[in-house]
């Protein structure tokens, strides 16, 4: 009995110390494809999650759900993303599109990036800029752009490891009132 019970203990204890390594280390079989409405509830849970884990700010779900549900709804708004492996979204991203005069040409604004925790580091969020990357060249796009929060470096070196380089540009912005 005592060689039974101390298997399982290390089985256990392996499990939880290392369950992370093996899952970066499993080749894990992705399909990347647009989402579609029945994602609006995983899509806003991430970005519920996003929000909290980047700015410490906590959204309305409602607002954020009737959000998502627009850009699902409504392909002028944006198009949504997905990464899923084993029937489960794991990864995600939007994309707006801003007109550029001077390039006579549609830049795709990279937002809403999120990949659950448990498939950090396993190569999801690359495998989604570079569908989305195909897509925006084959939709004729002349740039990608993305913000990213000014004091995460760990996605910073991300985006530039794909090729992606800081901008001279500041974000500016103002909250309107709700009319």
């Amino acid at each position: 009995m005592g060689p039974v019970v101390r298997t399982r203990r290390i089985v256990v204890l392996m499990t939880e110390k290392v369950q992370t390594d093996i899952l970066r280390s499993m080749s894990i079989a992705l399909n990347i494809r647009r989402g579609r409405l029945g994602d609006q509830i995983a899509i806003t849970n991430y970005n519920l999650q996003l929000a909290w884990e980047t700015e410490h700010k906590r959204l309305d779900p409602y607002v954020v759900l009737a959000g998502v549900r627009a850009v699902l709804e409504d392909p002028s708004k944006g198009t949504y993303f997905v990464a899923e492996t084993d029937d489960r979204i794991v990864g995600q991203l939007m994309i707006t599109h801003e007109w550029s005069d001077w390039r006579n040409g549609d830049i795709w604004w990279i937002q809403s990036v999120y990949v659950h925790p448990d498939y950090r580091k396993t190569g999801i969020f690359k495998t989604l800029y570079h569908h989305t990357r195909q897509a925006a060249v084959e939709s004729g796009a002349v740039m990608l752009r993305l913000y990213v929060e000014k004091d995460n470096q760990s996605a910073q070196r991300v985006y530039q490891n794909l090729g992606m380089t800081l901008s001279d540009y500041h974000l500016m912005e103002e909250n309107l009132p709700k009319g």
